[in-house]
């Protein structure tokens, strides 16, 4: 017989001792104590979370912004028409900010008839409020573009409940914030 030999080598018995399928059965027994501990350390974590709620219900209230001005601009009528004679053609009322559907985007190397009769176009598909602005003049728009728009909004949520009417005319139309 060797050192560690479970069975005997003749008959197939197994030979009393300790061997190494005890010694499996010993580290199966160890990852059960391991785990178990583990459980109970859990437990008990689980029970100190609540006992520091104390059962406790005073949530604070959930508040959800959703964006916008808070003031709706002073005026929503634009300006008579501009000097060049277009007659149903504005600008962007003067050192007020809001929202608005940009149209078209144009530079100001083409001049400023180009925008206003895209602007007229505009109009005579049925567009309401069109008009066109210098974006040089306004913060939150490049320079040097004449910028053909519709409407004046006091949200960016009233400009974006207009945009489909807009796209029927432009299919790049978006919504802009315009800032002096």
């Amino acid at each position: 017989m060797v050192s560690g030999q479970e069975y005997c080598l003749d008959c197939g018995v197994r030979l009393p001792g300790p061997g190494a399928v005890d010694a499996a059965r010993g580290m199966r027994s160890g990852w059960v104590i391991r785990a178990a501990l583990a459980l109970v350390v859990a437990m008990a974590g689980a029970a100190l979370a609540v006992a520091a709620t104390d059962g406790r219900s005073d949530r604070a209230a959930l508040v959800t912004a959703t964006g916008g001005f808070a003031t709706v601009p002073a005026s929503t009528t634009l300006p008579p028409p501009s000097e060049d004679g277009a007659a149903d053609v504005a600008d962007w009322p003067a050192g007020e900010d809001g929202w608005t559907i940009a149209l078209a985007t144009l530079p100001q190397t083409g001049g400023r008839r180009v925008a206003v009769a895209r602007a007229q176009k505009a109009g005579g598909r049925g567009l309401s409020q069109v008009g066109i602005l210098d974006s040089s003049q306004y913060a939150s728009l490049h320079p040097g573009y004449w910028v053909v728009f519709t409407g004046i909004y006091g949200s960016e949520a009233e400009a974006t409940s207009a945009l489909q009417p807009a796209r029927r005319f432009a299919r790049t139309a978006t919504v802009r914030r315009i800032v002096p």
